[in-house]
């Protein structure tokens, strides 16, 4: 089991990733910061509803938390083989989020991917994403 002391707190009782021989999994991991509430790009009205997002701010540290995730268990970006991601609102999202994630896996060879369209996260996230390494 790893739980990074970097990346935000799990939300639930799990760790942010489980090693299994060279295999690393990962919890599902957002955009939120360590030690807060706070979720970049989140702009909250007086009631605690989201009024507006920036899913790009939001894929960015979600990417960001993975790297550290990654980090913390040995890995590092490039051992990345499986990604799916999770967007709650897909029409709207998806042309800013294929962008930024281009940019983050522009290497070769790249990882597998899935992108889903969901109706809702446990928290007011926009996005999510769960990964899959192979450590050498």
């Amino acid at each position: 089991m790893i739980d990074s002391p970097r990346a935000p707190e799990p939300v639930g009782p799990y760790p942010h990733a489980r090693r299994v021989g060279n295999w690393l999994y990962l919890s599902g991991i957002g955009p939120r910061k360590r030690g807060s509430k706070e979720i970049p790009g989140v702009v909250f009205d007086d009631n605690g509803a989201v009024r507006e997002y920036d899913v790009e701010a939001q894929c960015r540290s979600m990417f960001e938390n993975v790297r550290l995730v990654l980090e913390d268990a040995g890995a590092k970006w490039e051992d990345i083989v499986d990604v799916t991601v999770f967007l709650t609102n897909i029409q709207q999202d998806f042309a800013v989020y294929n962008r930024v994630y281009a940019e983050y896996f522009s290497q070769n060879p790249k990882p597998t991917r899935t992108t889903l369209g969901i109706t809702a996260l446990p928290t007011p996230i926009a996005v999510e994403i769960k990964v899959v390494a192979y450590i050498d």
